[in-house]
């Protein structure tokens, strides 16, 4: 029997993300070199011992939390074995994410000069684009007549639509009309993730922003600054493509200034 083959099959008919089927399929085969039983013959021992191995080696909580979903999927959805450990999920401990201010934004734009690589980062912070989502973008997934763009297979292998900016829709236009396929092309038919955080990151330095900046903060920025202009936690969860609105309300914390200058309503009786 191959458990790796068979997780991969199983995953693939579930539409896993692509992302999520290679972290599974690495953690079953560290599980592998640990076990040399054959798969009939794994227990839940065999994981918990695997497990505490593993914890021992002072890997941070979210490994823990993915290895053993890693291994539950194999013996659970595949082997049809019970796999209900007494383990506690490892607490991930929560971290503000990063932002960039307004005037952080222009100065990272003023710089690059590059008008290509200059729309793909206006489009990451107009459009709250993750990265991979920009590099993989298609000139078939702009839809101008509804001004909105399509996320196709985004994280959680789904489709989400995301604004456009209405300052960029003639850039974005030009662009279509020249080629098709991927909207940001490079050597090998798109861009790479790599570039587009080198782009950011060359840009930071020359404009001399003094913070550890990266294509996802264009994300973060997006979400906070559309909280602090009050707009709708539900409406900017749906740009974002979060599951759950607890996600989205992180970036609450960071927009707080804006928001403790909103007037209790017991102050509206009283004063």
């Amino acid at each position: 029997m191959d458990i790796l083959d068979l997780m991969k099959k199983e995953m693939f008919r579930r539409k896993l993300s692509p992302r999520t089927i290679k972290t599974y399929l690495f953690y079953v085969r560290k599980f592998l070199l640990f076990c040399k039983k054959k798969p009939k013959q794994f227990s839940k021992k065999d994981c918990r011992l695997f497990l505490e191995k593993f914890m021992g080696k002072g890997v941070s909580g979210s490994s823990i939390n993915v290895a053993l979903n890693s291994l539950r999927f194999m013996m659970e959805e595949v082997l049809r074995k019970s796999m209900r450990l007494n383990i506690r999920y490892s607490k991930t401990p929560k971290s503000l994410s990063s932002f960039l201010s307004r005037n952080e934004i222009k100065r990272l734009v003023s710089v690059i000069t590059n008008n290509k690589h200059k729309l793909i980062v206006l489009l990451m912070y107009g459009s709250g684009l993750r990265v991979s989502e920009v590099v993989n973008l298609k000139s078939e997934d702009i839809d101008f007549e509804s001004n909105i763009g399509w996320v196709r297979h985004g994280k959680g292998n789904k489709d989400r639509p995301f604004i456009l900016p209405f300052c960029l829709i003639d850039s974005i236009k030009d662009i279509v009309s020249c080629h098709s396929g991927y909207l940001f092309n490079g050597r090998n038919g798109k861009l790479s993730v790599k570039s587009v955080q080198e782009i950011v990151n060359n840009a930071a330095k020359k404009a001399k922003i003094d913070k550890n900046v990266h294509p996802h903060m264009l994300r973060h920025s997006f979400a906070t600054h559309l909280l602090e202009a009050g707009n709708d936690v539900t409406a900017v969860q749906s740009l974002l493509g979060h599951n759950e609105a607890r996600t989205t309300m992180t970036y609450l914390h960071i927009a707080k200034p804006k928001l403790i200058t909103i007037k209790s309503p017991l102050d509206e009786i009283y004063t």
